[in-house]
């Protein structure tokens, strides 16, 4: 996975998924405290993991319709239950009555149950013989879900679920040839339980740039869904602004998904509560956008300390630098 980076054509090792005899297993807990740990951060085996991993996926979904077929295997169907789970336990807290419009402290309640039953609702995925991942893994589960003291949520949860798909894949859950699913069944599926969870309990954007970034919520469905679209013969970057071109084709790609939540969520005109988004729709290609995403993904969120502070090491993503 080092040389994922690299070589970004190149498949998934299947080195990345075996775990050593002697690891241990560990809650993960908070390494990164202050500006200068940001260089622990960017040379840890945590950093070239995650972002092997998100470039790998890049790679299997490129030029793919979320439609297509594709293997689903029965770790994925769990995951799917797990999520439909969380995504009931919306509808049995419904918002309370308060003055302020955002941060719905119904959210609190549902962010309790499922604190303490992650680890219950893990055992249903990860098999008994690695029971002992299961705490570590389910602190990513917790996180990735927004903050239930601000009622927030950002691209820092967001990472947490990719560092918890990203987990089960090293502890072999998941497998090479689960890719597809892992983006288009499972992390499509977490994308609809978020929308749910920001409209309902009216969640504040974490870190929020405003109409100065990409968008207040989410950041690798753009990255994963300008892959799918690389090579398209007929969609091109320009036509993502034009909503009817958007609601025709937003079964089929997860960018266009993004771009029409967006419109259902905001008003007025697309460059100006969108701004960066609308830029983008200037790029000539697929590939330069999905290249210039992943630059900006580094740039924007791997790289800014406000997000990074809040991500957890354990055995499986750990801290210590990668061996030269």
């Amino acid at each position: 996975m080092a040389e994922a980076e690299q070589q970004p054509g190149s498949s998934p090792k299947d080195d990345v998924l075996h775990i050593p005899d002697n690891l241990s297993f560990m809650v993960p807990k908070k390494e990164i405290h202050m500006v200068p740990d940001m260089g622990k951060w960017k040379r840890s085996q945590a950093y070239v993991d995650y972002i092997g991993f998100i470039l790998t996926l890049n790679e299997g979904v490129k030029g793919k319709k979320l439609t297509c077929e594709y293997k689903v295997s029965e770790s994925i169907e769990n995951l799917l239950a797990l999520l439909n789970t969380l995504d009931r336990w919306i509808d049995e807290t419904p918002p309370i009555d308060q003055p302020s419009r955002f941060g719905n402290k119904a959210f609190r309640l549902w962010y309790t149950k499922l604190d303490q039953e992650a680890e219950n609702l893990l055992r249903s995925v990860i098999p008994p013989a690695l029971g002992a991942a299961v705490p570590e893994v389910a602190l990513y589960l917790k996180e990735a879900v927004g903050n239930s003291t601000r009622i927030d949520y950002g691209t820092g949860h967001e990472a947490a679920f990719a560092a918890f798909l990203c987990c089960l894949c090293k502890i072999g859950v998941l497998r090479v040839d689960d890719q597809l699913a892992i983006v288009f069944k499972v992390f499509d599926r977490y994308l609809k339980l978020m929308r749910k969870l920001q409209k309902t309990y009216r969640m504040e954007p974490a870190g929020s740039q405003g109409v100065w970034g990409l968008d207040d919520f989410q950041f690798l469905p753009f990255i994963w869904g300008s892959s799918q679209l690389v090579d398209h013969p007929t969609l091109e970057p320009r036509h993502f602004v034009d909503e009817k071109i958007v609601n025709e084709h937003h079964k089929d790609y997860m960018f266009m998904e993004c771009v029409k939540f967006i419109n259902e969520m905001k008003t007025g005109p697309f460059a100006e509560h969108s701004n960066q988004l609308w830029n983008i729709s200037a790029v000539p290609t697929w590939s330069k956008v999905n290249q210039g995403l992943i630059r900006m993904y580094k740039a924007e969120c791997l790289e800014k300390f406000p997000v990074i502070q809040h991500f957890k090491f354990g055995s499986l993503l750990p801290i210590l630098s990668v061996k030269p």
